[in-house]
């Protein structure tokens, strides 16, 4: 009998799939990925039905620290966010997602890999690629894509098969991880609607305000108030504290990877914070072109992931320069969280470039007068000036 590993989530379109490919003669391996998204609870609920449903094998696989340490603290390093919005949430998350069930269909000498993507999105593309290149002998199969169901086909073609389950759909589509929760609903599906309060997973607990510290080391943060943490961790606590206040909230207006735009609402209370905190950081420690360089890759490693490509080798070769930047930017900042809004207050740090005792901005100085700077803007106007002489006022 043939065997196909099948990215599972528990839900309905994945479970429709476990009996489509039983159906087909398949001996079917189920595998869930956990990038930081699921409680324990939830786990536990997912490995009970899949218990119940006729599969061959069930496995979960928790990749929360490889995620961290091969694709977060990059988006951090390079102060990612997608149109200058959006953390890439799930979009980071879909590729070690795919590349753990590619890895672990190959260590079983599986013949066929298969997921519940829709047609419609970029999840699909992002398996199939990751699938195509990690383990090419395999067949790729989509049973919700190619047979394009309705759920109520689905939810009648499982119970025909002794398949029970709450299958009424929720208002709101909850996709959680480490790195962000994406929210879709009606709203979305719009261009002039924002989500209701209801809507997001974490509702509003805090009115007054507080102000937190976070540490970095680096370029990753590495403590809270003082507190010593591991960076997930300090991610996690983060996140706990900001959102009760309701921060992080958003909708994102992108181009999808198959060329249509689309809307998707998010909660990402600690990704925003520390990436604006990690940036604040570094215009205190870095110089002028490491700055405006760091911008212009970032921007490029955030398309490629966001498009799949996280396995071309240029990824690798950009993480070296973000990973390089990176040696002093250590320090801490201050951010004051309010409700549905934060604000970061200032850093401290003994690489903090406005500390020199050569120059202060604004005040007296001692590394140049003012016959060097008359000098220097008289040179540095010759190219215009030039240009006027031969061509006349560029402002006529």
């Amino acid at each position: 009998m043939k065997k196909v590993v099948l990215a599972y989530s528990g839900g309905l379109d994945t479970t429709y799939c476990v009996k489509y490919l039983g159906d087909l003669g398949y001996e079917v391996h189920a595998v869930l990925v956990d990038t930081g998204g699921f409680s324990q609870e939830e786990l536990d609920f997912v490995e009970k039905r899949a218990n119940t449903i006729g599969l061959a094998s069930y496995k979960a696989i928790r990749v929360t620290q490889k995620f961290y340490d091969k694709c977060i603290k990059y988006l951090i390093f390079g102060n990612i966010l997608k149109n200058n919005t959006y953390p890439l949430s799930v979009s980071a998350e879909r590729i070690f997602q795919a590349v753990a069930i590619a890895q672990y269909a190959k260590e079983l000498k599986a013949d066929a890999i298969a997921h519940g993507s829709t047609g419609a999105g970029n999840d699909q593309v992002r398996f199939d690629m990751a699938f195509h290149i990690i383990y090419p002998e395999a067949e790729i199969i989509t049973p919700i894509r190619d047979n394009k169901l309705s759920r109520e086909e689905e939810i009648e073609f499982l119970e025909k098969h002794g398949v029970e389950g709450d299958w009424s759909k929720a208002a709101y589509s909850i996709n959680k991880g480490i790195w962000g929760t994406s929210v879709g609903g009606k709203e979305t599906l719009t261009s002039n609607e924002f989500l209701p309060e209801e809507a997001f997973p974490s509702q509003i607990q805090k009115q007054d305000s507080e102000v937190v510290e976070l540490t970095f080391e680096q370029g990753e943060v590495v403590g809270i108030n003082g507190k010593e943490l591991d960076p997930v961790s300090a991610i996690t606590q983060l996140n706990e504290i900001a959102c009760q206040y309701g921060i992080g909230r958003d909708v994102h207006v992108g181009d999808t990877v198959v060329g249509i735009k689309g809307r998707v609402g998010f909660e990402a209370a600690a990704p925003l914070i520390i990436i604006k905190a990690h940036h604040t950081l570094e215009k205190h420690t870095l110089a002028k072109w490491q700055l405006y360089w760091k911008e212009q890759l970032a921007n490029w490693y955030g398309n490629l992931l966001h498009e799949g490509q996280y396995l071309d080798p240029v990824m690798r070769n950009i993480e070296t320069f973000l990973q390089d930047t990176q040696k002093y930017v250590t320090g801490t900042a201050k951010v004051k969280l309010s409700p549905n809004h934060f604000q970061v207050l200032g850093i401290e740090s003994k690489h903090d470039l406005m500390n020199s005792s050569a120059a202060q901005y604004g005040e007296m100085n001692t590394l140049w007068d003012g016959n060097d700077v008359r000098g220097f803007s008289k040179i540095a106007a010759v190219p215009n000036i030039i240009f006027n002489a031969v061509n006349g006022s560029i402002l006529d």
